[in-house]
């Protein structure tokens, strides 16, 4: 365990860092572009506002709009991206502020497109649909939403109002990345130092017992110092969802959320409650095996991210991560590979490690440029399940960027990880034949288990489960307080884990350690989009060639159809629970292995 302080942002090796500066050559730039955007909304305004009448106007009008969404999306997300590695940094956090608040009167001023077009008689909007390849998807969507629409000045108003409802996500993550310190922690007369980052990337899966529980005591001590006002942001949040959901008439959060996803209420009901249900036992099985391998006297919350054998995880440098990708990537052809790996060379991604930085890892698309990937690297071989996930996310957005319009790039939330997390599954495939050993294989199952499916499969559906109970007390008109929350949240992990966990004292606070709650119903589609992901590599294993060119033309496909549809080109058909049954039994047959080879190597 690094005994090392983080570093601060500017006394970081720079090749260690992304280079925004594909987006921009000098923050000057950004400036300068950033006052182009309040002018030109306006002038679309003047030009189109009260003339959508025809279909070749619409057109006109849609190629306009996306032309200049096109900037603001790439002005956005430099300043998103510059933000996320140094919360702490003043700048930063101006240059953020100001372009919400430019962005929002850009929308405010383009939000009659939207308010028209719902007011366009249909047959004008279907033969507008007929005319154009890059908007019918955008047009159908309008269709869609004309049961739900608000009056015009009323979206005008929401588009201005945008910084504010976004308030909450960014009060949560100033919190968390700026305000929130952890002192060191002392384990046996040596000392620690804690961060953020520190405990989500490495003292979770830290082998040494007292150094891990004396670490997850010390983060929790200092998280549940920020409940109350943790929960009185997310509080925020879902009052601003419930409002939202009444104005616009539909029947419940859900069916609001859900609406922007295209998936029925059934489908989300299902991949939370047979996870629930049929994967536990599964799950329960492996927490023991940890605790025999382990020696442990019980095995705790704490405890289940640590490696099965700790002492066989290799350390990956960032150079030789390379020889991992192109093995576990090579599957999906050259073009392909050759498009992922530009991320080494034109620095796509930030492996830095400092204070202030983002926890976690995520990947930012910018149309029309390269994606960008922000990791915390450790050095170790999780850190190359990461990469190779966000990968997954770049080359989506390469391919889809490629082949449909910005309006219709972006796929259903539902859909969103299944090119993210077949690519884990990828790297599995390519580790478990380069060696017969028993250990070695043991470890490539047992991380694919501890990595992918404990964190899609487990984690965020847990978060999925607490959320849903969240939102119906939201939905029944109850407020939610810090002792709801944490008693929602204690009650998924009891219904889960059973007696065969105990539960630490602070377990109960996880609801505070991510953001994926400030973005409507997110976490229970890992297990969606994992689920997609895993029937499609099962595919591809038996029918190779054939099957990866079909993947590779979802990929590019984007948000052109709706996740049933994107599910059927690869040959699932998620309207049944087949596929999801099938990945739990598929977990389970891979911990019926793991436990097998552990006996195996007992025996030698």
């Amino acid at each position: 365990m690094s005994e090392n302080k983080l570093l601060k942002r500017w006394e970081v090796d720079e090749s260690l860092t992304w280079d925004l500066t594909r987006l921009y050559a000098v923050a000057d730039d950004f400036e300068k572009e950033l006052k182009t955007f309040i002018p030109k909304s306006e002038d679309i305004q003047q030009k189109f506002e009260g003339q959508l009448d025809s279909p070749q106007t619409i057109l006109y009008c849609l190629e306009e709009y996306e032309s200049l969404l096109q900037k603001v999306s790439k002005a956005g997300t430099y300043s998103f991206l510059a933000s996320s590695v140094d919360e702490t940094d003043e700048k930063n956090q101006q240059r953020v502020a100001k372009a919400q608040m430019i962005f929002s009167k850009v929308m405010g001023n383009l939000s009659f497109i939207e308010s028209e077009l719902k007011e366009a008689p249909e047959e004008i909007l279907k033969e507008a649909m007929a005319q154009t390849k890059n908007y019918r998807v955008v047009l159908q969507d309008i269709l869609r939403s004309k049961p739900f629409k608000l009056h015009r000045e009323v979206e005008k108003t929401l588009a201005y109002l945008d910084p504010v409802l976004e308030a909450p996500y960014q009060i949560y993550n100033q919190a968390k990345l700026a305000d929130l310190s952890f002192p060191n922690f002392i384990v046996e007369g040596q000392e620690y130092p804690m961060s953020f980052v520190r405990f989500e990337n490495e003292y979770q899966m830290e082998p040494d017992t007292k150094i891990r529980r004396g670490a997850f005591q010390c983060f929790s001590k200092e998280l549940r110092k920020y409940r109350n006002t943790m929960a009185s942001t997310y509080y925020t949040k879902l009052q601003q969802e419930k409002v939202l959901s009444d104005l616009r008439g539909h029947q419940n959060i859900f069916e609001y959320l859900l609406f922007d996803q295209k998936v029925e209420r059934n489908l989300y009901d299902r991949q939370i409650d047979l996870i629930m249900e049929e994967l536990a036992p599964h799950m329960r099985r492996y927490a023991k095996l940890l605790q025999k391998e382990h020696e442990l006297e019980k095995i705790t919350f704490a405890d289940l991210k640590i490696s099965l054998d700790p002492e066989y995880d290799p350390q990956v440098t960032i150079e030789e991560s390379k020889e991992y990708i192109k093995g576990a990537l090579s599957i999906l052809g050259e073009d392909y590979l050759n498009l992922v790996m530009r991320s080494y060379d034109e620095r796509w991604v930030d492996f830095a490690q400092n204070e202030g930085k983002s926890t976690g890892g995520f990947c930012a698309g910018v149309y029309g440029y390269n994606p960008y990937i922000l990791l915390s690297w450790s050095g170790l071989m999780n850190e190359v399940f990461t990469l190779v996930h966000e990968l997954g996310h770049a080359g989506h957005s390469m391919l889809s960027a490629e082949n449909v319009s910005l309006l219709e790039q972006d796929p259903s939330m539902y859909f969103v990880e299944a090119p993210s997390t077949i690519n884990e599954l990828f790297l599995t495939n390519y580790l478990v034949k380069k060696s017969n050993d028993p250990r070695f294989k043991r470890w490539v199952l047992s991380s694919m288990i501890a990595n992918t499916y404990y964190h899609n499969f487990v984690t965020h559906l847990l978060e999925a489960t607490y959320q849903r109970e969240v939102y119906k007390l939201t939905d029944q008109g109850e407020s939610v307080h810090a002792n709801t929350l944490d008693k929602l949240k204690k009650q998924a992990l009891q219904d889960f884990w059973g007696d065969s966990v105990e539960l630490n004292d602070g377990a109960e606070l996880t609801w505070m350690r991510q953001p994926h709650y400030y973005d409507g119903l997110y976490s229970y589609t890992y297990s969606a989009g994992l689920t997609v992901a895993t029937a499609v590599n099962q595919r591809i294993l038996k029918e190779g060639e054939s099957a990866v060119k079909d993947w590779l033309q979802v990929m590019k496909s984007g948000g052109t159809q709706d996740p049933v549809g994107l599910a059927k080109l690869t040959g699932v058909d998620i309207t049944t629970e087949k596929p999801l049954k099938d990945t739990i039994a598929y977990i389970g047959s891979m911990i019926d292995e793991i436990e097998r080879l552990t006996e195996e190597i007992h025996e030698k």
